[in-house]
């Protein structure tokens, strides 16, 4: 009876798991070098665009604001970066 307990508090623990890192991995923005690169944006999607319009430490998020009669409206924005800019 122990033993059924802990592999069902397991499995619950697991699922819960997996059903965390499926919600944080949808949950990120995406990253273009471009504005150009965007091609489909959909209503609320957050793009981030790190083509150096903004200040230092921080990058331009392109987000789906509001739906128009031509399509999804962008919204623009300067927001802080989350990691340190690698160089390649």
């Amino acid at each position: 009876m122990i033993r059924a307990a802990r592999i069902e508090l397991f499995l619950i623990l697991l699922l819960g798991t997996l059903a965390l890192f499926a919600l944080v991995r949808t949950a990120g923005a995406q990253q273009v070098g471009r504005e150009q690169d965007i091609v489909n944006l959909r209503l609320g999607q957050r793009i981030r665009v790190d083509d150096g319009t903004c200040p230092a430490g921080q990058i331009k998020e392109v987000s789906g604001s509001k739906m128009t009669a031509s399509g999804v409206e962008r919204t623009k924005k300067c927001v802080p970066r989350v990691a340190a800019k690698t160089k390649r």
